[in-house]
């Protein structure tokens, strides 16, 4: 009996894409009492499986908090797993504002401890003692109210690129490093003022309300949904949206646009932007927002430093990430002194790169970064019977006997002369902007490989 994932998120993609079906992004959550949170959650798996459900969703003891895209034919059949559970039935599910089928590409389901890291002891704290919910139009009337205090409960990276207009925006990296500092800040409105809360889909607001009813906030108030229930009863309704900019999201979009306005700025040339990425270098991985001319410049690295890095040998890079743990304290979110233009940004003694192997790598790394290229597209797909593999021609044209650079992660650096292609499927002697050009290669791509001209 299969109880966990077994196909990689390439051979996924490409069996969606020969699927041809349309795909929902949803998400829900559901606070409830679960006895065998590992039994629930390999029931959740044996039943979605079959269905091709994928996501991530968390488990515990106090409920489920759910990210996940099902095929739109089977949305029904899936609705009906969920609702075999007393406490999901007539359960809100949060559709996603931009449709993308690939938003999720493997389904993990995991037993935590809790479904939203609080820090908090649930022995002392009601959580069923929760705020008032308001649907959009109320809480926009509850916006303009004088008397209101409008609080993002989410992080710094995710209000950076949106957020309510004239809501406090705490500079936090967690949902639980939020908290005590919102407490503290609002204090002395107790009873006297409306505490107003949002979060993306409301799971965080949930705890939150519970929290401040807790402490003594008499008039707390909490986004029905979230953003994301929020924006399509605005559309439905012809609202006013009173958030503005894009709406951060955690799969690999990483946000869905809500306004044309953008708030954020690349945070390594100052630029106008609101494109979250993360850096190539994977003994890094830092969040942080990125527009397409330093994406190019940098091949989509934070900082010199990691882009000397990508430019190694993979054995040289996978020596590097020896002994180093992920998680917060490695792999920051938006937070490092090598962000020049990050907004709120506190400087940090801990920088995302801080080991080199050796002198002489860096010396042969530093000769890769100033051999000139130009990004000329990225990777698709790779044909295995055939040794073809496919590219997206995104930045630039390329023709018959340039010399070009394949690159990524597992591919390491590739470099060959262009002696024969095919354009959108005919041979073709020099491909554009928004073709697809196939060429024969012994070696297998990924979707995450960047292909480079080299310049003379």
């Amino acid at each position: 009996m299969q109880l966990y994932n077994t196909l990689s998120a390439e051979k996924r993609a490409e069996l969606i894409d020969n699927a041809g079906k349309q795909r929902l992004t949803l998400s829900f959550y559901a606070y409830a009492k679960i006895e065998n949170p590992q039994k629930f959650r390999d029931e959740l798996f044996i039943a979605w499986n079959p269905l091709e459900v994928l996501g991530r969703i968390y488990v515990a003891t106090e409920g489920i908090n759910a990210q996940l895209s099902v095929p739109a034919n089977e949305f029904y059949d899936f609705k009906e797993t969920i609702e075999a559970y007393s406490y999901m039935k007539g359960i809100r599910l949060n559709v996603a504002v931009e449709h993308d089928d690939h938003s999720f590409l493997k389904l993990t389901i995991k037993v935590r401890d809790k479904i939203v890291a609080d820090g908090l002891n649930d022995d002392t704290l009601d959580v069923t003692d929760i705020g008032i919910h308001l649907n959009a139009k109320k809480f926009n009337e509850l916006i303009d109210h004088p008397n209101t205090i409008l609080v993002d409960m989410r992080n710094h990276y995710e209000s950076e690129i949106g957020h309510f207009v004239g809501a406090i925006t705490p500079d936090v990296e967690t949902f639980r490093e939020s908290l005590p500092i919102i407490e503290n800040e609002i204090s002395k409105h107790k009873e006297d003022k409306n505490l107003l809360m949002y979060c993306t889909g409301g799971i965080r607001c949930e705890k939150a309300s519970a929290y401040f009813k807790n402490k003594g906030f008499k008039n707390v108030y909490q986004l029905e949904g979230g953003i994301i229930e929020y924006t399509r009863q605005v559309k439905e309704l012809g609202l006013e949206s009173k958030f503005i900019g894009k709406n951060f999201v955690f799969d690999h979009r990483l946000g869905e646009r809500i306004t044309d306005a953008v708030i954020s700025k690349c945070h390594q040339c100052g630029a106008p932007c609101d494109n979250h990425t993360n850096c190539d270098n994977l003994a890094c991985h830092l969040l942080f927002i990125q527009c397409e001319s330093c994406k190019e410049a940098t091949q989509n690295c934070c900082s010199a430093d990691c882009q000397e890095v990508i430019n190694m040998s993979l054995v040289d890079q996978v020596n590097l990430r020896k002994g180093i743990k992920k998680g917060n304290m490695i792999f920051r979110k938006g937070k490092s002194d090598k962000l020049l233009f990050k907004t709120n940004s506190k400087n940090t003694s801990q920088t995302p790169f801080s080991v080199k192997v050796s002198d002489d790598k860096i010396v042969r790394s530093t000769k890769k970064i100033t051999q000139k290229k130009v990004l000329i597209g990225t990777g698709e797909h790779y044909f295995v019977k055939s040794e073809v593999g496919l590219f997206n021609i995104t930045n630039n044209e390329i023709k018959i006997g340039d010399k070009i650079l394949i690159t990524g992660p597992t591919t390491g650096n590739q470099e060959l002369i262009l002696d024969k292609m095919k354009v959108n499927g005919f041979e073709c002697e020099v491909a554009k902007i928004g073709e697809k050009i196939t060429l024969k290669i012994p070696f297998r791509i990924r979707s995450s490989d960047k292909l480079f001209k080299i310049l003379p």
